[in-house]
Parts: C-alpha cells; structure tokens; sequence
C-alpha cells in the first residue's frame, strides 16, 4: 500500500491546485484563529468546492464549541474533520455520531507514554501522531518539530504522521515509522503561513517514493 499524504493549512487556490496536481490524497484547511493559516468559512467554502472530485478536505479544529462544528459542516461541506487540541474520546465519538464524517484525531507525542493515549479513542477513523508543543507555545501543532519516531514501534496502526515532516526526511520518515499517511504543513512554507508549491511537489513525490506501506499488527 502507498503512502497517503495531507498537505494541511491549504489557503489559496493555487497551493490547492498543485497539491490536487500533484496527487495529494488530502488538503486541510485550517479553522483556528491562531494560526497563520487559518481561513474563514467563506474562503474555505470556496476552496473546498473547488477541491471537490479533485482532493479531499479536512476542516482541521482545535477544541472547537458546537456552534463551529456545524458552521463548518453546513457551509465548508468537508469530507472529514480533524481535531487538534484535548478533545476528549467522548467529545470526538458525539461529533462523528452527530456529523457522520470521518474523523481524524491528532495525538500529541513527546515520550512512549504518549502514544497510548490514542488508545481510548476507538470511534476515530484516523489516528494521527504530532509532536507535542513546547510549552507555551501558541500552535499545537504546524510547529515543524519532529519527535522520536521509534517510540511509534508499538503504536496502533494504521496510522498517520505529522511533525517536522519535509521533502527531505518524508521518505525515510515512512520507512521508519511505517505510517499510513504523512500530514505536513510548516514543512512546505517558505514562511508561516505562506506555502511553496515546488515544495508542495517535492513533498508528495518524496513520500510516493518511499517504501510500500506494510500494515502492522494492532
């Protein structure tokens, strides 16, 4: 099985298009006001129509109240959600029952320890391992930090991986961890917020390029 890839913190039309072009399986698009790739409902709205038969959208939140959540759903139409901050197992699993998206639920890791956490959280669809956020920091993620990826060896899979991926550590990345899908976001920016379309290129050839997934056991 290849590699999936999510290029996350999609904002302008022509970096959708070269992910699209490119043959990037998912684009997200970024509803946290913190973030410099954040989007409001009208342009995400626009982007995700222009996505449609193209590439899939994630409409990525962190801790986000009802209201949001039905913003999002009623006027972006994604074909998934993704949650990026403390969502409890049972906030997440009354989302997914309420919206009937597939669900992606970002764990944050900075030890072994971590990695179980994703454990509880059996109504996701995805499970998707970050780096945790030095403290104090603004963004939970989009931060381009990497954690030790061989504490990943005993985690559920399949899995997704984000955190200090780039064009040129996504292939060994892949090779290493396994992973299912790879998520990257300040890795193809030239500043934050501000994303390349070469690197968007490079990116999703580096990670077509690497090894054939093999499932491992759960």
């Amino acid at each position: 099985m290849t590699v999936k890839v999510k290029i996350c913190g999609v904002r302008t039309p022509a970096i959708l298009d070269a992910a699209a072009g490119a043959g990037a399986d998912y684009v997200g698009l970024m509803f946290f006001p913190k973030s410099p790739r954040n989007v409001g409902l009208d342009e995400a709205a626009a982007l995700a129509a222009a996505a449609r038969g193209r590439v899939r959208t994630v409409a990525v939140m962190v801790d986000p109240d009802d209201a949001l959540v039905d913003a999002v759903v009623e006027q972006v139409r994604p074909d998934a959600l993704q949650f990026h901050g403390s969502e409890t197992p049972e906030r997440v699993a009354a989302i997914k029952a309420r919206t009937g998206l597939a669900v992606i639920k970002a764990i944050h890791v900075g030890e072994a320890a971590d990695v179980a956490r994703a454990d509880a959280y059996e109504a996701v669809d995805h499970i998707l391992y970050d780096a945790k956020a030095k403290p104090g920091a603004p963004l939970p993620g989009g931060n381009g930090v990497a954690f030790d990826w061989s504490v990943l060896a005993g985690a559920r899979a399949p899995f997704a991986l984000s955190g200090g991926l780039a064009p040129d550590n996504v292939a060994e990345a892949v090779r290493q961890t396994g992973a299912a899908m790879v998520d990257v976001s300040s890795g193809v920016e030239t500043a934050p917020g501000v994303k390349d379309a070469d690197l968007v290129t490079q990116f999703i050839a580096a990670a077509r390029g690497a090894a054939p997934i093999k499932a491992k056991a759960s």
